[in-house]
Parts: structure tokens; sequence; C-alpha cells
């Protein structure tokens, strides 16, 4: 049965040499990289027949460079060298040389409406919900996913194009579908190269030099798209209208319409959740919520074939920390005593939803393996009439998707029980952060910030231990034993053998040495106020703090504020490398490899110790952050950078980060391993995470914000009635010492329908995994050949279901399946970003901090991140608690009378319009106009005027939701500011590079028809 998704038909109906810009047309070219993971050969699609169809364009000859269109009302226009003769078609209006099709509802559809019934509280005992049923998604609807943009009507074959000459000058960025020559590097993630015959493959065509490899233009370069309003001549130009394309606004509004407010339960197998954007509410109901659990599909293909065919990725996105809203049951903790937790014999699994009882319940057999093992005596139960165990509501284990256990000695280092875990504060005292007031800054908010150190619910205060230590050249312990009158200083200068002078008083309870660690955060301050020492070590720091958790046998954090590269001579030395020719090469993915040798042996102290590392940095020039962050990013860590940090302008946006990391929910010395049915495993790790082994995820502390993205791959056939199960295993420290296990598991369904995967699929993971993939295998791969593969593996997917899944259609029409008709513009946003972008004008630190903090993002991060919220504050209600609705990321949803905020996790822009109402910026700043407002304003002033009140409340409610604390930036319209605020409308055309959502659109629908064809 057949299934269309979203139907549009770019302005041309065959590839054309030079068309749109691109050089030397769509012919013939080396062949591609394998696109997607399972590294099979590349398949050849027949083009599906053509026939009844719904259609936007077909395609007339071109007539030299200027071209001619007829409006349905029988006015001509123009675009470039496209020539578009438009049947049935929606209004035109501007953006580039132009595909187009309609933007229509329904996101992702879950098969039913989740029952409304509030979430269960405590005790734990739950009403029997519906069976853990084996439901799926059912049939595929006969007809279209969504509304259309014409009736059906047989297309106007346009003739074929032949020889039209390539526009002159070299291609602006070559390559596309272009492999880099040679085996492939080893560790590129989800990326791989053809081995040696998979060049010109039968029925394959060549690919041409296209698009998103090599140098990308930028202002001044010659742009991907030539022909725009600059390159025509004749009367001004009209394009094509950006309403009539999927718009990611609509989609999560739709899915907010439908399913906002509701109680999401988790009985069904292979269910598609709510998007991220969705307000919803979690029932557990044996599958863990999706808060915890994301996948890239929730319909697994039964094979290895189909897989390959499809070339979706099959992984989760496991964020096992993850705040549970107060309206939702939190994790209930499981005690089975001194025998601990109940496991499978053979694979070790854990007790879970998915162990089915037999022999009248004294025997059970593993899901994910089949072993059939006895049950202990002490767990015992009888079974009722449907084969369930009695008492299956009344253990979380066995009616629960997530929950704990209390683990034994046996899951503790050396079987001796956990300590509390301890905070250490690191801070660097030389020249520039004294100068800067840095320190004075750190030390008194610490005073008051440590009485917010985490805590288990309920405990009155932490027993999370403080140590304190400041450095330059060297490094200086403070004994702060609460008995002492006044702290003690201990110096090690010899930085090349770090060891730790002190036992006793250097980690202590921060309620009982209060006083003492006040008078040091009063002294520290003064005593390096004359410093003229400018060099720094940091490899050294790290190993001391190391040292001390070892001496104390306790896991913990370093809270590292550092300011400068580490130049002294000193193990971890570093030297400036930041070399700007090395862009566009085959040697820049140099810039952001970490520099080896005592780095890498450090992560590894760290990992097994159990200490994580947060870097705070403050520079004014580079720092290799490549090689800085590598401890962090491999410990579970975070990294904050504040370029050119002045106390006045930055100080409160710094404080606020500093304050919800220590606040934050964490575990310490996890191990994580990831169990699946047979038929399938887990092969590829992306997050801030260690690796020893193949299995087994290692971070020295994991929190409430970090996820790791998970790749599965078949190793044989799965079966339809069983499903893909998974549990994901975590034996972690509490912030109280206590060790325990978390387990998360989760049911998918199987289908031998390519319809049935497509339609479960979820964009928002699926991003997420494309971003790590491709940010890992920028480390070992040229970047145009990253991005091409990024373009490839994409246009992969849409030709499969356009082949198998879709309702036969002319060829010139972009066809999209529902759940996914708005990845493109995620994708071409991805590309857009610093890291991907080969351009000199972005500083190498900043790519490298973009691409490490990205690595340990959860789905709702990656969204935000690469399709920020633009929302229209001008015209808002006031009286209504309600946040005016998100428009499209794009200059031409701003309006000069306007007044926008724009966020994306990370930054939070506040856009003013020339035109703007002198009224409403009185009211919200105070000043009678536009002009009068401030260039270089941070913060908004407190007044008593309900537009003030209603545009604080939203940003006040933006930085509570979002996990870093994002400094607001006031932005005027046409002031220098303007440009940093532009790179974030990810509709439009890149600053540093990088096509239009438009013109991706029609460069990946070329793309799609090169596969089909």
């Amino acid at each position: 049965m057949s299934q269309q998704g979203y139907v549009a038909t770019p302005p041309y109906s065959q590839a054309q040499p030079g068309m749109g810009g691109y050089p030397a047309g769509f012919g013939s070219s080396p062949a591609q990289p394998l696109y997607g993971h399972y590294g099979g050969q590349p398949q050849s699609f027949p083009a599906p027949p053509t026939g009844k169809a719904t259609f936007l364009w077909s395609l007339i000859p071109p007539v030299k460079s200027s071209v001619l269109a007829f409006h349905p009302t029988g006015r001509i226009l123009s675009f470039g060298k496209f020539i578009v003769r438009l049947h049935s078609c929606s209004v035109l209006k501007v953006v580039h040389p132009p595909p187009a099709y309609p933007a229509g509802p329904g996101p992702m559809q879950s098969p039913q409406a989740p029952p409304t019934s509030p979430p269960t509280q405590q005790p734990f005992q739950t009403a029997p919900p519906p069976t853990m049923g084996h439901s799926t998604l059912g049939p595929p609807p006969t007809g279209p996913h969504s509304p259309q943009m014409a009736p059906p009507q047989s297309p106007l074959a346009g003739p074929s194009m032949g020889g039209h000459p390539s526009m002159g000058g070299h291609p602006p960025m070559g390559g596309m579908g272009r492999p880099f020559p040679g085996p492939p590097p080893p560790g590129a993630g989800g990326f791989q190269q053809p081995g040696p015959g998979a060049a010109g493959q039968p029925g394959y065509p060549q690919q041409p030099q296209g698009q998103f490899g090599g140098q990308m233009a930028g202002p001044g370069m010659a742009g991907p798209f030539q022909g725009g309003a600059a390159h025509m001549s004749g009367p001004p130009q009209k394009k094509l209208d950006p309403d009539s394309i999927p718009s990611t606004t609509q989609v999560t509004e739709d899915d907010q319409a439908k399913r906002g407010g509701q109680v999401y339960t988790t009985n069904l197998r292979g269910q598609v959740p709510p998007l991220v954007t969705t307000d919803f509410t979690v029932q557990d109901q044996g599958n863990a919520s999706p808060r915890f659990m994301r996948c890239t599909t929730y319909s697994f293909p039964c094979t290895a074939d189909l897989a390959k065919q499809c070339q979706v990725p099959l992984g989760a996105i496991i964020k096992p920390f993850a705040t549970v809203p107060k309206n939702e049951t939190p994790l209930y903790v499981v005690n089975h005593g001194e025998t601990g937790p109940i496991r499978c014999n053979r694979c070790k699994a854990y007790m879970c939803p998915y162990m089915q009882f037999i022999d009248g319940g004294r025997r059970y057999q593993c899901g994910f393996c089949n072993c059939v093992n006895d049950v202990p005596a002490f767990y015992f139960q009888h079974l009722d009439h449907m084969g369930r165990r009695v008492d299956l509501y009344k253990r979380p284990e066995l009616s629960l998707g997530s929950y704990e256990f209390e683990a034994t000695l046996d899951y503790c280092k050396n079987n001796k029980p956990a300590s509390p875990p301890a905070y250490i504060f690191m801070i660097d005292v030389s020249y520039a952060n004294i100068k800067s007031g840095l320190v004075r800054l750190i030390c008194e908010e610490l005073k008051t910030l440590l009485d917010n150190l985490p805590r288990e619910d309920g405990a009155e205060s932490s027993t999370v231990k403080v140590g304190f230590v400041t450095y330059n050249k060297i490094l200086h312990f403070y004994n702060v034993k609460s008995a002492l009158a006044q702290p003690q200083m201990m110096v090690v200068s010899d930085t090349a053998e770090m060891f730790v002078p002190l036992l006793d008083g250097f980690l202590v309870n921060f309620q009982e040495s209060r006083a003492v660690i006040n008078n040091l955060l009063d002294q520290i301050p003064d005593m390096f106020a004359d410093t003229n020492e400018s060099e720094t070590v940091f490899a050294p720091v790290i190993q001391a703090g190391v040292e001390a958790l070892k001496t104390a046998e306790c896991s913990g954090k370093l809270f590292i504020f550092h300011s400068s590269i580490p130049t002294a001579e000193a193990p971890g030395k570093l030297k400036n490398r930041d070399d700007k020719k090395l862009i566009n090469t085959e040697k820049e993915k140099t810039l952001f490899q970490p520099q080896k040798g005592v780095y890498e042996q450090l992560s590894q102290d760290c990992v097994s110790q159990g200490c994580s590392v947060d870097l705070f940095l403050f520079p004014s020039q580079y720092v290799d952050l490549a090689t800085m962050g590598d401890v962090p990013t491999h410990t579970g860590g975070s990294i904050f950078k504040y370029s050119n940090f002045q106390v006045e302008m930055d100080g409160q946006h710094f404080l606020s980060e500093l304050r919800k990391d220590v606040k934050k929910a964490i575990g310490f010395d996890a191990i994580m391993r990831v169990r699946t049915s047979t038929g399938f495993r887990a092969t590829n790790f992306f997050g801030a995470i260690h690796m020893n082994n193949t299995t087994d995820v290692e971070m020295a502390a994991v929190d409430c914000d970090k996820a790791v993205t998970v790749e599965f791959k078949h190793d044989d056939k799965l079966s339809e009635e069983t499903g893909a199960l998974m549990q994901c295993a975590l034996l972690y420290t509490t912030v109280s010492g206590q060790r325990r296990l978390r387990i998360h598991n989760l049911s998918l369904n199987c289908s031998a329908q390519l319809s049935e995967l497509y339609k479960s699929c979820e964009t928002d993971a699926l991003i997420n995994f494309f971003a790590k993939s491709a940010y890992r295998a920028m480390l070992n791969q040229p970047l145009k050949t990253v991005r091409e593969i990024l373009v490839n593996q994409t246009a992969h997917m849409l030709a499969c279901y356009r082949k198998n899944c879709a309702s036969p259609s002319a060829a010139s029409q972009l066809i999209l399946p529902d759940a996914m008709k708005v990845f493109p513009v995620y994708l071409n946003s991805l590309m857009k970003t610093g890291p991907l972008v080969g351009s000199a004008e972005l500083s190498t630190d900043d790519r490298a901090h973009q691409r490490l903090i990205t690595m340990a993002m959860g789905v709702e991060d990656t969204q935000l991140l690469l399709y920020p919220r633009l929302v229209p504050l001008h015209n808002m209600d006031v009286a209504s608690d309600v946040v005016p609705a998100p428009v499209r990321c794009s200059e031409e949803r701003l309006t000069d009378a306007g007044m926008f905020l724009l966020e994306n996790g990370r930054s939070l822009f506040l856009w003013l319009g020339q035109a703007c109402p002198p009224e409403l910026v009185q009211r919200v700043f105070n000043v009678p106009s536009f002009a009068h407002v401030p260039a270089d304003l941070s913060s908004l002033p407190v007044l008593d005027n309900p537009q003030s009140k209603k545009l604080r409340s939203i940003i006040d409610s933006l930085l509570d939701q979002r996990p870093s604390a994002m400094k607001l930036l006031i932005v005027k319209q046409k002031d220098r500011s303007e440009l940093l605020f532009r790179q974030h409308l990810v509709e439009d055309k890149g600053l540093h590079g990088g096509a239009s959502y438009m013109d991706f659109l029609c460069y990946v629908h070329c793309e799609i028809r090169q596969v089909l064809t």
C-alpha cells in the first residue's frame, strides 16, 4: 500500500548543466561516498512511474539567462537560470531560485490519543493499565498525508535539457558527491566511505561538482546560486512564496495543538511521542519516558538489507538524568537487600516489564536473550489467569519503564561503600584574572553559592565536601579545617611531579568550616592583588584535583576558572597552532584534533577516579580550546567560554551559569551499558563520554543536561511479533555517596514495510544523530567530504521513501515523508553551523567550542540550536499568560515597526526595528525613541507597566527552562551588532557561506533525482 507525503515540483524537470549557478551541471563525476551507516554498496533506484500526480511546476526550455514563466493570471515571472511554468500555485513572493511546496499539518502521530488520567503519585501502587500491548501504528493511509497545492493533473513534461554551458569561473563549492580519495580514516562515527570496488556502480549516475562541498560562498565571494537579482537584467525579480514550503514553526504549533497539555502514557510498544517542543505530561506504564529516551525511528526495519536500503540511521538519544517535572512521579528506588538486583544469568539484563514469567511463577524467560532463569525464592509470586504476577503493580521493575535499584557492595569500587563526592574550586590568579576583577567576583559569589550544593531530596544539607586551590605557574592549596582560626596556604612549585601537600583539612564540609572558608575567600583577591605573573599551567591543575580525590577515596568535580593558553614550562604546555591558511584544505581537521599525550592520559585518570572537569574559560585570544576542552568532554563535564570578559558586561551572565552548574542534579563515577534484544546491537556512542572497550560507556559524572547518542546495527533479522527491546543501565554514585543503578527500558516496533519506518521517524532525534556524527567525522575527514555525506545520505533517505512508499508521480515533484518534511531545514542549518563552515572569519576556538558542547546535547537542545525561536513581541497580549507564537526564522518575518526575541538555548537577542513605536520603546526601555536606546545595553530596566512586566517574565521563564544561562543582547536594526543576530536566521543564506532553505531544497531535490535516475 503506498503512502504519499509532501509533494512539490521545483522549477526543473531534469538536471541541467550550469543551472542555477551549479557549475558544470549535474552530469557525471566520480562515484559517491557511501551514504550512511551500513557499509554496503550504493543502490540504484529506477525512476518511479509517471502518472496522475499533484504538482506545482514543470519546466520549459531556457532562453539565454533571463527566463519566462507564466503565472495563472498571465503575469510573466523570471527566475535566473530556471524556466518555470506555474500551473496551479499559491501566490508568489521573495526568496532565491525557487523550489516550493506546501506547508501543512501533521507532525509525527501516535496511534491513539493518550488517556487523560493524572500521573500516579506514591506510594507505589498503580491501577492496571491496558496490557503492554504490541499494537502497531496501523496501516498507512491510502491517500496523501497532507493537503496539496494543486489538483491532480498531468504534468507538462519539459523537453530534455542538454549542453547548457556552465557559468564562468571556478566552482564556489566544488565536489558535492565526490568522495575524498583513499581509504576512510578510522573513527569516522556514522560516516563511511566506499571500500574498493564501490566506484562506478552500475545504474548509479555519477555525481556533479555541486554546492555543499568545498568553499562555502560568503560575503564577497561568488555565491553558490548566481543569477540572483544582481545578475539578471530586466524588470525587478519576483520570487517564490516562502510560505509554500514546509515550516518548522507550523509543525511544532500543530503538534502542540494536537497533543499539548495531554497525558502521554507509555503502555504501547513503538508509539511516537509528542515533539520535544510540545508541553505534555508523561505517565510511565512500561516504557521509559521520552524525556529519558528518544529514537530516530520507533519502527525498526526487520532486516539489515532494508536498513541499508533506506539509509535512515537507527539510533537512540539517552538522557539518563533528565529532569522530571514536578507534576510527574519521580523514579522509584527498589531495594532487594543483600542479593542485589535480579538479572538474567546469560545476558545480565536487569528485571524489567519485558521478562515473561512461566511455570507458575517459578521461572522467567528473558525478553532480551530468551534464556530461561529460576526465580529466587524471596522473589516468587503466583501468576493470575493471564500469566501475569499477582504483585505486578506493586513492583516498579515489573510495571514501569524507568526505576532505580540500590546497588550492593559488588557494584562498588574495591567492594567498599562509596563516599560522598567533593567539589574543588581551582582559580587562576594570574595577572589577567586579577586585573579584570574576575577573582574577586568568584570569591564573593562562592560565599553564598556553597549553600546551594546539590543534596538528596529531603536532606537538610549537602554532604558534598569542598576544597580550594589557586594557581598561576605554581599551585597553592588551602587548609580550611574548621578548628583553624585562619586558613593555611601550602605551595607546590614542582608542577612536573604533582602531589597534594595536605590530607586533613583540604576537603571539608562547608557548613562546619564556613567561617574559615569565608575568611579565605576574603583574603584571596588581596593576596594576589600585586601579581605580575601572566604565565599559567593547566594539566598539573587537573592532575592535582585527581590526586586530591584519589587520596580522599571519593569521586567529584573540578571547577576550573582559567584565562589563557598554558605556556609555562610544565606538562601539558601548549603552543599557538591556529593557522587560518589550513581552512578549506585537507588539513583543516587538525585544528579540531586535541593534542595527544598528556591530556589523553589525564582523561583516563579522571574517568577512573570519577573526577569530572567543568572549565570556565575567559580568553582574550586563542587558547587551543580543542585541546583544553578535551578533558572536560571526556569526563562528562561542561565548557563555558566568555571571550574578552568584562565584569560589568559579562559578570551576571557568568554568575548565572556558575549557579546553574553547581546546583544541577548529577551522578558521579558512572558506567552505562545499553543492552538490546536479539537481532541488533549498539555499535556507536556519541557524547561527553570515555570508552575503554566497545560496550561500556564511562562518565566521570553525568548531569541532567548530558545525553548519549547511540547507534544500532542489525546482526540478524528482527521479528515483527516481538519487536526490538533496549535497556539502558547506568551504575553511579549519588550526591550522598550511595551506589545506585538507574534503568530505562524501551520497546520499539519492527516492520518489513519501509512506510512504517518513515511514518515513525522523529526529525528532531534524527538531526541530533546527524549533528553528532558529522562533528565526530570532521576530526578525520575534510569538511567538504563531511558536508557531501550529509547531503547524500539525506537524498538517499528521501529517494528511498519516494521509490518505496509514495504514490507514483512525476519525477519533477519533490515528495517528502510527513514525519520528515522539515528535515531539510534542520540539515541546511547544521551545514551552516560554525564547525562545518570553512570560513577564516570565524574564530577556531569558537568553532571547537560549539563542536564540543553539541556532542553532549540532548534532542531538545539540538532542535533549538538548529532552529531558533523567533518570537514577535510588538503585538503581544499583555493580559494573557501565553507567549506569542514563534514565526519562521527568516529576515522576511522581521518588520521595521517590530520587536522580536530570538533564542537558541545559547544566545538571546532582543531585536528592535527602526520604526518601532516610541510608546513601546518608552514602556520597555524607559527612553523616548529608538534612537535613544543605548547600543551596549545588556539588560532591561525594571519598569512598572504591563509591557515591561510581560517581556521580563517571558525572558525569565526562558532562562529558567534552558540549561545554559543566556546573556541578553539588545540589537538595533542596521547596527553592527545585527550581524551576530542575523547568523541565527537559519532559513536565509548563511553569512559565512551556505544556502538559504529554499535553495537547499532545490539542491536536495536534484540530488534525489540523481539517485532515482
